[in-house]
């Protein structure tokens, strides 16, 4: 059986325990930041609030150049490059004593974050076959979740300790994870640069196809402060369940991704397995609203079973979702420019997160049960219209009117890119596939 944390030897083992160190890092940073910058740096949690939504704002913007960089000098020095930048200014936020400092060490460790997310995936796409891609993207997924659950578990131990030492400690085990990632890249081999030297102005906006796509996906990513933010809500202003147990299906949730992923994502190896996935995540997702919904006005121990019952569907319908995303995010982009199109596919995790909030906390604590059959209508609908939107895209690629480098293979009728094969477009120039 595979095993769901160690992928096979190789470059792709590499690129897993890179994403080990850093998320390891990353857990206890997500555990630790907030009180750090409150109870020592002093700040008030307005403002770190308003400076960390900055910072993703900015973040969302830079991805898709700092792809575009990746693309044309090469994905590992660009990789590398990038998670130096995040060590040293995860680094400069155990020197940052106010807030207009704070703003600025915030947007640095963002804009490197997106960039080195785009710039991981136009790399991956340059060592690994187009059909296996999302398998081993599934491993990364197991290996981030574990990474982040052993840093959390550190992280708990400097909040338990509570002083400015511990803080700090792990802000320093932050920034050393990403300097330990950057030595782990830098390991792999270096695939060709795509060589882009003509600029394409606003680029991948121009894809029509492709931003229906990933706007479409970006509904989905709803779910991403479904489980940090709308349960935790529903279960403390609408249910009678312990507040306990917001924890306990975070937790819940973090195991099945950890074990399960790479089992789930086994079958989707091109277009047509994607979008299938992506159409039974909506069914299930719509699935898990309508039972989240039944768990208000039931006794205590009735509402924990039917939330329980909920995040199991929940989760199955993230593990579908995201195989199905990984395999259209790659699938469906230029050979060449995998890191402009990865860095705007990005994106959507940064617009979900930021208008998420909104939008659950409105439909769930406000509307209530109404609110939770929406929200179901609502990614069931994006999930069906991901299909023609994936298929869109992949006609234009076979048209030629975007250039892209794809060939057929993986499904039947997939669109899948194209290996070690040249790019030709009208101008002079010759672009080697990634």
């Amino acid at each position: 059986m595979t095993n769901p944390l160690v992928p096979p030897a190789g470059p792709r083992r590499v690129l897993a325990l890179a994403q080990l160190a850093n998320s390891v890092g990353d857990g206890a940073y997500y555990v630790t930041s907030a009180l750090y910058f409150t109870h020592v740096v002093g700040l008030a949690p307005a403002r770190v609030g308003l400076g960390l939504t900055l910072a993703w704002a900015v973040g969302s913007l830079v991805g898709v150049p700092l792809g575009r960089l990746a693309d044309r000098r090469g994905p590992r020095g660009t990789a590398v490059l990038l998670a130096l930048a995040t060590g040293l200014a995860v680094a400069s936020f155990l020197v940052v004593r106010g807030f207009v400092p704070f703003v600025a060490a915030a947007c640095a460790y963002a804009a490197a974050q997106s960039g080195l997310a785009a710039a991981r995936q136009a790399l991956l796409a340059g060592l690994v076959p187009a059909g296996e891609r999302t398998g081993l993207l599934a491993h990364l997924q197991s290996t981030l979740n574990a990474g982040l659950a052993v840093g959390a578990g550190l992280g708990g131990l400097a909040l338990h300790a509570g002083t400015r030492a511990a803080y700090l400690g792990v802000f320093a085990l932050d920034a050393v994870s990403f300097l330990l990632c950057a030595a782990l890249l830098l390991r792999l081999p270096s695939p060709p640069a795509a060589g882009v030297t003509r600029r394409h102005g606003t680029g991948v906006l121009r894809d029509r196809p492709y931003v229906l796509v990933t706007l479409l996906n970006t509904v989905l990513l709803l779910r991403m402060p479904l489980l940090s933010l709308g349960v935790p809500l529903w279960i403390t202003e609408r249910t009678s369940a312990p507040a306990w147990l917001v924890s306990a299906l975070f937790v819940l949730n973090t195991a099945v991704v950890m074990v399960f992923q790479v089992r789930m994502a086994r079958g989707v190896t091109g277009l047509a397995s994607a979008t299938r996935a992506i159409r039974r995540s909506g069914f299930v997702m719509l699935a898990s609203c309508a039972v989240f919904a039944l768990s208000s006005g039931t006794p205590p121990w009735v509402a924990a079973g039917i939330l329980v019952a909920g995040a199991v569907l929940q989760v199955v319908a993230e593990m579908q979702q995201s195989a199905g995303s990984w395999q259209l995010g790659l699938d469906l982009a230029p050979a060449d420019r995998v890191g402009e199109y990865q860095g705007f596919f990005g994106t959507g995790v940064t617009v979900a997160r930021t208008m998420g909030p909104l939008v659950l906390t409105t439909l769930l604590v406000g509307w209530g049960t109404p609110g939770w059959l929406l929200l179901g209508v609502l990614m069931l609908g994006a999930s069906f219209g991901t299909g023609p939107a994936a298929r869109w895209a992949a006609a234009r690629t076979a048209d030629g009117n975007t250039g892209r480098g794809c060939a057929r293979g993986g499904d039947s009728g997939t669109a899948v890119v194209a290996e070690n094969r040249p790019v030709r477009r009208p101008s002079k120039a010759r672009l080697p596939a990634t």
